[in-house]
Formats: structure tokens, sequence, C-alpha cells
């Protein structure tokens, strides 16, 4: 067993951790009471409208989200936008690799920057749900009387299909971040080097000193893993 501390590296800077906590939250507000709205033996719940009620004031600052993280965090905003749909020939690649990445093996996978292939892929399409479920629940609360019986089922349809798009994402980010013990990237910002090298090694090659640090804490949680 080592008794060296295992180095740990920022990933992600206060705002954005408490801003990625506040959009779970109303993620899951907007999930149940639209699942209040839409299944019939939780109808109950929705009476006197208090479910609708949550819904539609979850929605605005549900919305407001991104405006508030690219205002505060112009620079990893410009960036995150423009890596989630970057793709290399590197991530092509890398999805060849993904049933056994799938899986929890990470061998000969191939080098990848801030964002994996799988994370890109991830990123990009909750962007893109993310405005169709918007853009189709104001339709739906501003429109409603003037989209027809056509024109109104059609858009819930793409609201209903755009939020479960969002729940499967939310399932397949919270596996892979127990499958390769990445929870605290968004506890408390930092992530082990170990993982920085395995999952973004391109990444992890141009960071400056500052950015890696050692906490006792973690360090003694580290050593008993090592000892089991």
């Amino acid at each position: 067993m080592s008794s060296a501390f295992p180095r740990l590296v920022r990933r992600y800077l206060f705002a954005q951790r408490l801003i990625h906590w506040i959009g779970v939250a109303l993620f899951f507000m907007l999930l149940f009471s639209g699942i209040v709205l839409l299944f019939l033996p939780l109808s109950f719940l929705a009476a006197g409208g208090f479910s609708r009620f949550i819904h539609q004031n979850a929605a605005i600052p549900f919305v407001m989200l991104p405006i508030v993280y690219a205002i505060l965090l112009p620079t990893q905003t410009k960036e995150l936008l423009i890596e989630s749909f970057t793709f290399t020939r590197e991530d092509l690649k890398w999805f060849t690799y993904m049933p056994t990445y799938m899986l929890g093996r990470t061998h000969s996978l191939p080098p990848q920057g801030r964002l994996n292939a799988g994370q890109k892929l991830h990123h990009a399409s909750t962007f893109l749900m993310f405005v169709t479920v918007s853009a189709s629940g104001f339709a739906l609360w501003l429109g409603k009387g003037r989209l027809g019986a056509n024109g109104l089922a059609c858009t819930a349809m793409v609201h209903d299909l755009s939020m479960l798009g969002l729940s499967v994402l939310m399932l397949g980010h919270v596996y892979f971040t127990f499958l390769y013990d990445a929870f605290s990237a968004m506890r408390n910002g930092f992530v082990t080097e170990e993982y920085a090298r395995m999952e973004h090694r391109l990444w992890f090659e141009t960071l400056p000193p500052e950015a890696f640090t050692v906490a006792p804490a973690a360090s003694a949680m580290w050593r008993q893993k090592q000892a089991i």
C-alpha cells in the first residue's frame, strides 16, 4: 500500500456546481409534476391546480438557468457549446469502445479532451432536448387556445418525448457518474488524478500546476480503498 497522497484535479467551479444542482432540483420538480398531470392514477394530486402551479413556476427558472450560466461563466459556456458539438476522429474511435465502457472497462480508450465522446453526445442531446421541451412547453402554456386540436396534439407529443429523452439522459448520467466514481466532481469540484488521466488524458496533459491539490480527507479515503 502506497503512503503517497493522491492528487486531485479541479474540474468544476462553485458556480458550475451550484447551477448544476439547482437544475437537477428543478428538473425533478418538472418531471414529477408533469407525471401527475399525465398519469391518471395520480390525478388526485393535481386537484386544485397545485401540480400545474408547480410545473409552470418551475419551468421559468429552469429555462433561465442556461442564461444565468452564460452570464456568470461566459468563457466556460462558449467552451462547453463548442466542445459538445465538435467530434474528432478520436471521438468516433471512442464510440467503438462504448459497449465495454458501459461495463466499466477503459482499457485502450482513445485519449480524450475535457469532454469524452460520450459526454459530448450527452451534452449535445441534452441541449437540443432542452430547446424542444422548453419551446413546446411554453407553446402549450401560452398558445394553447391558438394551436388547434392537431397542433396541440403534436406540441404535446414533442414536449412529452423531449422530457422522456431528458429523463433517459439523466439516468445514463447518474449511471456513469457512479460507475466511474466521479460524484466528487459535482460535490466538491475535484476528481482524482487517476480519473482525469483515464477519462480525459488530452485535457489532463494541458493542466497547469495550480489545477492540482492534495486533500487529506480524500487521501484517507483513497488509502482505505487501497487496503481493500
